[in-house]
């Protein structure tokens, strides 16, 4: 897949209120929000164990393989309900979580 493939399939998910899937190698199903794309990162802001904290990353596309979550629903209220979501498999493990 391209990276303009990616771009074009991440773009939509861009929204503060909507959650995708993010797995790593040593880590699966982390609830994540897009914050930005451009042509070589995606911005990402993954939940860690302390509520209202949040783990800011800048991933490179070419790290990333763009699938979809057929386990988990969207939750947008002002959009229409889809029964899966985005899902990006990073290689490579999490980094580690500085507080």
């Amino acid at each position: 897949m391209s990276r303009a493939d990616k771009v074009a399939l991440i773009t939509p998910w861009i929204n503060p209120e909507e959650r995708i899937t993010v797995q790593f190698d040593d880590q699966r199903d982390i609830n994540t929000i897009v914050t930005g794309c451009s042509e070589r990162l995606v911005d990402l802001e993954l939940e860690t164990n302390i509520p209202h904290i949040r783990q800011k990353l800048s991933i490179p596309l070419s790290d990333i393989e763009v699938s979809e979550d057929p386990t988990h629903y969207t939750r947008d209220p002002d959009k229409p309900l889809q029964f899966k979501r985005l899902l990006l498999i990073v290689k490579g493990k999490r980094p580690a979580i500085v507080y």
